[in-house]
């Protein structure tokens, strides 16, 4: 073949040839190499149908480590002289591409000798290629030119030519493009390419300026990102003729532009062009052209900074503030000549809104000194304006708009992180200000931004917020107004607790305000007013919040927990203890509100304990609840024994307290070994079952299923589960209790599901068969609800449960399939019972998993929407909603039925299911045009009745559907 006078027969024997060696290039010898590179050489000048399965031979042959010294210059300057690569087709281009990159990264050094010649040849290869897969090879081998420093040698600019005349990347990929090549893969790699060397500045910005000014966005956004990433590698010399048109296109587009995103870029390539003339070294002779450059700008956006009503004054700020944040430098040099204009500007404008607006400018200013930390002494204009700063800050924080007030309270945060700036007479001030707000400012706001800039100072400041403002929040707590209503007391009061809370962040001051949060909740407790549950409660909410500040801190959270849990155990117990002996003190400690706000204070002390710490307050507690071991309390001396899990009508209160032990036990690290263990779990299981009051079982029951979740597999394991089975299989049969043992049975259940137990299985069993009887079906169907969702005080991963990943998902691929059988063979009074815990797993399964198993569940989702409950309608729509949006294919199928159910559960009795079938209505609009229209006429009347409902909410969500139909 390879000798044949007819060109494409000759073709194909190069071509058999060649895909040879594309299979064994690795293993021929030196002498093969030179033979077959010299034979191919030659092939060159063959035929135009031989060419592409030489350069396919050369290719392997290019891959050759045995490939001879000056073979691979000699091969690529016969590619460069016998073809005319752009008339090849795609595919064999991409093979020249191939070559030219395989012998750059292995024959460097001999490619270099060629000097500049090499450049050209490329130059030659890639001029005209328009095909994106060879283009990503092509500015990915200019790329390595520039970087490796081959000789560009005359043809810089040939070479910036053919590249830059891609720019800006105009490319739509095609629908079900294989390649996967996107546009913006093209846009980095020209980009990469643009801005690899300062060689291109001459030719690059004068085409970047002009392609800012274009009327295409995209362009607009390519040019000024090309800027930036330019700025990374120039200097002052590359930059210095092109500042004043640079700065003109940049100054035009922040004042004209009403897109965000092109303000956004020009910022950033403001900040990267002050940043590149700040690094550069300046010599004695060299004029400054960082100063001269903020100079034009100063002059440019200065004077509209005394115009806080025109438009122009915010685009100004930002620009000044871009250039300023770029170094210490260009800092000092914008802020000496700004600062005090702000300044003066605050003193002559006495509107609040312009105040405000001159305010945030600086504030602007101030937050770009955060950058830097310490203030510097000698060359800082901030210091020198310390005095006028502060008057300014704290006039903000006594105006009577709350809108500056809030700007003030910002601009105070920002003042007490630098370091050094605030005298000590000025924090005083500080603390005296914050201290007003918090308390004595009507508007919510203004007094909670106090106190999270209070939160924010305190670690910062912690002796000045010790000494100057607890003691007088304490003051306050304890100050009985006698003068003022009830209500603005308890406001008061609430805001004092909040303030407290709020401080304690740094572990000096946790342990002042701890004790005045424990003092109060005593106070609180002894009290017999009405509203104390209320306040019992709000001082837990606020403990709370300081548990979760001192959580990362081992020395703070180790003190809370030693301070805190033994209190409010000792408070509960005496409370109980009262309640058994002398029924109408401390009731308010025990109501079910007041407990369950315990448990988060409780849990949160314990969570982050080390396995150590942990385990010498285990040994204190347990032993508290089992053996009535109340020495370690702080008021220990109690009317009669504590025993929470004996039989007796009088220790009903007792046993409420269960609960707090569940908060502490089942918060701890699952390597933390519980003393009498299996006494424990016996005691609770009992609890659970034999327990009339609904509160103390369901809190026994959840405890018994915490501590189960993280024991460690094995034969105790296995007998505990088998005892609480025996215990809830006659319960859940017959008799006064089958409430409590469901109760039980779902606990237990969770626990299992969540660490892939396999007796899971067989008490999920139970569980569906349950959803047939006539008493207990509902509550087995809201039980799946349960099992699904997040729990908030146990089991689940902050309290150290053991939760496998998947657990969800598991669940699913196990139970519906059974769920959906048991609908259809269920009768029609407990059918409700399947859809609705069918719709409470739904509702918890991630999308991606619901969107694929969706062509089997439709039709059953479409019968619950005809279901009475209102509990399966609700639950059926807000699994629908989102798969319209996720999966419209699929839902189109459906629309006749859709639209439908949809309209007429937009009349539908409950609000919660008028309003959740507008929503879906809505997100009917995102299936196809084409498939809508023949509906639509129809849904815009029928959504014209609900806005006319009696209902905000109803109204909003109809407005919201109609006008998108």
């Amino acid at each position: 073949c390879l000798e044949n006078t007819d060109p494409r027969t000759r073709g194909r024997g190069i071509q058999l040839l060649s895909q040879v060696l594309l299979q064994c290039y690795s293993q021929l010898q030196e002498k093969e190499v030179l033979h077959l590179v010299l034979f191919y050489e030659s092939r060159l000048q063959d035929h135009h149908l031989v060419i592409p399965s030489v350069l396919q031979g050369l290719q392997a042959l290019s891959m050759c480590e045995v490939l001879a010294p000056g073979l691979a210059v000699s091969v690529l300057k016969a590619i460069f002289q016998e073809v005319h690569v752009q008339s090849l087709l795609q595919l064999d281009r991409h093979t020249v591409y191939s070559i030219i990159t395989n012998f750059m990264g292995t024959r460097e050094e001999e490619l270099k000798g060629l000097g500049a010649d090499f450049t050209f040849g490329f130059i030659q290869v890639m001029d005209g290629e328009k095909d994106p897969r060879n283009l990503l090879v092509a500015f990915q081998i200019v790329r390595n030119l520039i970087a490796k420093n081959y000789a560009l040698g005359p043809f810089v600019e040939e070479l910036f030519e053919v590249t830059s005349c891609y720019f800006p990347i105009d490319f739509t990929p095609p629908p079900n493009d294989p390649h996967g090549i996107q546009r913006e893969d093209l846009i980095l790699s020209l980009r990469a390419v643009l801005a690899s060397t300062p060689q291109f500045a001459e030719f690059l910005l004068p085409l970047l300026i002009e392609k800012m000014d274009s009327d295409l966005q995209s362009a607009k956004l390519d040019s000024l990102q090309t800027l930036t990433a330019c700025c990374a590698i120039y200097g002052q010399k590359e930059l210095q003729e092109f500042l004043p048109s640079l700065w003109s296109s940049l100054r035009r587009e922040v004042f004209q532009t009403a897109s965000e995103k092109v303000e956004a870029e020009c910022l950033a390539a403001l900040h990267a062009l002050s940043a590149c003339l700040s690094r550069s070294v300046l010599s004695s002779d060299t004029e400054d052209l960082l100063d001269s450059f903020l100079s034009s700008i100063l002059q440019d956006c200065r004077h509209h900074l005394c115009e806080p009503d025109m438009k122009l004054v915010w685009p100004s700020a930002k620009l000044l503030q871009a250039a300023a944040g770029a170094s210490l430098r260009a800092y000092h040099r914008v802020t000496h000549s700004v600062l005090p204009l702000l300044l003066e500007q605050y003193t002559k404008h006495p509107q609040s809104s312009q105040r405000r607006t001159i305010l945030e400018m600086l504030l602007g200013f101030l937050e770009l000194q955060q950058k830097w930390g310490h203030v510097e002494e000698d060359e800082s204009t901030l210091l020198s304006l310390q005095a006028p700063v502060c008057s300014v800050v704290f006039s903000a924080l006594t105006d009577p708009s709350v809108q500056l007030q809030l700007v003030g309270i910002r601009a105070l945060t920002v003042l007490g992180s630098l370091q050094g700036f605030l005298s000590p007479s000025d924090l005083e001030l500080v603390v005296d200000h914050l201290l007003r707000l918090t308390l004595h400012e009507e508007d919510s706001q203004s007094s909670e931004a106090a106190m999270e800039a209070a939160g924010s100072l305190a670690p910062i400041y912690p002796k000045v917020f010790s000494g100057r403002m607890i003691p007088r929040l304490e003051e306050e707590l304890q100050a009985e107004r006698e003068e003022e209503s009830s209500r603005d007391h308890c406001s008061l009061r609430q805001r004092c607790l909040q303030a407290l809370a709020a401080v304690s962040t740094h572990t000096s001051i946790v342990k002042e305000t701890v004790p005045v949060l424990l003092q109060h909740l005593r106070k609180v407790q002894k009290g017999s007013e009405a509203g104390s549950a209320q306040d019992l409660v709000s001082v837990c909410q606020n403990l709370h919040r300081v548990a979760l500040q001192c959580q990362q801190d081992a020395e703070g959270c180790w003190y809370y927990h030693q301070t805190v849990v033994p209190c409010l155990l000792g408070m509960a117990v005496q409370a109980a203890m009262q309640e058994s002996t002398q029924p109408l003190l401390g009731k308010a400690l025990l109501e079910e509100e007041v407990l369950a706000a315990m448990i988060p204070v409780i849990s949160a002390a314990t969570t982050h304990l080390s396995p150590e710490l942990a385990a010498q307050s285990v040994s204190h507690v347990v032993p508290l609840f089992l053996d009535g071991e109340v020495s370690f309390l702080p008021q220990n001396s109690f009317p009669c024994s504590f025993q929470p899990f004996e039989d007796g009508q009088c220790l009903e209160a007792q046993r409420r307290l269960v609960a707090l032990l569940m908060a502490f036990v089942c918060s701890l690290p699952r390597n933390v070994a519980i003393p009498q263990q299996e006494r424990l779990l016996r005691e609770l299981l009992a609890l659970s079952c034999s327990c009339n009051c609904p509160f103390t079982a369901t809190t026994a029951a959840k405890c018994f299923a915490g501590l189960v979740n993280k024991h460690p597999a094995g034969q105790q394991l296995d007998e505990i589960l088998q005892l609480a089975v025996n215990r809830m299989e006659p319960s859940l049969a017959e008799g006064p209790r089958r409430m409590q043992a469901l109760t039980l049975l779902l606990w237990v259940t969770k626990a299992l599901v969540l660490r892939y137990h396999p007796l899971s299985s067989h008490l999920t069993d139970k569980l569906l068969g349950l959803l047939s009887d006539a008493e207990l079906g509902p509550a087995a169907a809201d039980g799946f609800s349960l099992l699904m969702a997040e729990s908030p005080d146990v089991l689940h991963k902050g309290c150290h449960a053991d939760v496998r990943i998947m657990f969800r998902q598991r669940f699913f691929t196990d139970n519906v399939p059974k769920l959906v059988h048991g609908f259809h063979g269920a009768g029609p009074d407990v059918k409700a019972n399947y859809l609705k815990g069918l719709s409470h797993v739904l509702n918890h399964l991630p999308k991606p998993v619901l969107v694929t198993e969706l062509p089997t569940l439709l039709s059953l989702l479409l019968e619950a929407l005809s279901c009475s409950d209102r509990v399966v309608q609700l639950s059926t729509l807000s699994c629908l909603q989102p798969l319209l949006l996720e999966a419209p294919q699929i839902m189109s199928l459906h629309v006749d039925t859709l639209v439908t159910k949809f309209l007429s559960l937009t009349s539908s009795p409950t609000m919660a299911v008028r309003i959740a079938a507008l929503r879906c209505a809505h997100a009917l609009t995102s299936l196809p045009t084409t498939v809508l229209l023949p509906y639509k006429a129809r849904v815009i009347r029928a959504l014209a009745k609900p806005l006319d409902d009696k209902k905000r909410l109803v109204r909003k969500e109809a407005v919201a559907a109609r006008g998108e139909w």
